[in-house]
């Protein structure tokens, strides 16, 4: 895949996986780090010695939304960027799954399709990915997501066929 690609050949990608991420550890001082960035304590992330005692998961496990906000990691890590952009913009999520618990220590990464691009005003191009954040040596994704995510450009940069 292209480092980089022109606003005029983003919708020739459309259908294609554009991506997979490096793979990215989730240890427990990451776990522990986003615990206290949003407050969620609960033991399942936090006390190891009591998620091996009182859970399944045999361990502490990431949050779901630790795994989440990984995506914009794994999306600069190996997403065509476009030439054009001025700015990039989350724009949020039409649909979220977390399917596999995350457990500290394991390796995840991104795979990104490009399922839609559609122009917006002069100046803005919504890019809609399919994205599933896998761990290593597990069969089922962490999470699956379609994401959207605005590129925001040049009014004199749109191509003449948009």
């Amino acid at each position: 895949m292209a480092k980089d690609i022109s606003l005029s050949e983003v919708k020739d990608y459309i259908g294609h996986e554009v991506g997979l991420s490096r793979w990215f550890t989730v240890d427990q001082t990451m776990i522990d780090t986003f615990a206290d960035a949003t407050l969620d304590h609960q033991f399942i992330h936090t006390d190891p010695e009591r998620a091996r005692a009182e859970t399944a998961f045999g361990g502490t496990i990431a949050h779901g939304f630790l795994t989440l906000s990984l995506l914009s990691a794994m999306n600069y890590d190996c997403v065509p960027k476009v030439r054009e952009q001025t700015m990039g913009i989350n724009f949020g999520f039409d649909k979220v799954r977390f399917m596999t618990p995350v457990k500290s220590g394991a390796r995840v990464r991104g795979r990104f399709t490009l399922r839609d691009a559609r122009f917006r005003g002069a100046e803005l191009l919504a890019i809609n990915y399919t994205v599933s954040v896998e761990i290593e040596g597990e069969r089922k994704p962490a999470l699956t997501a379609d994401w959207i995510t605005l590129v925001q450009f040049a009014a004199e940069d749109r191509p003449e066929t948009a």
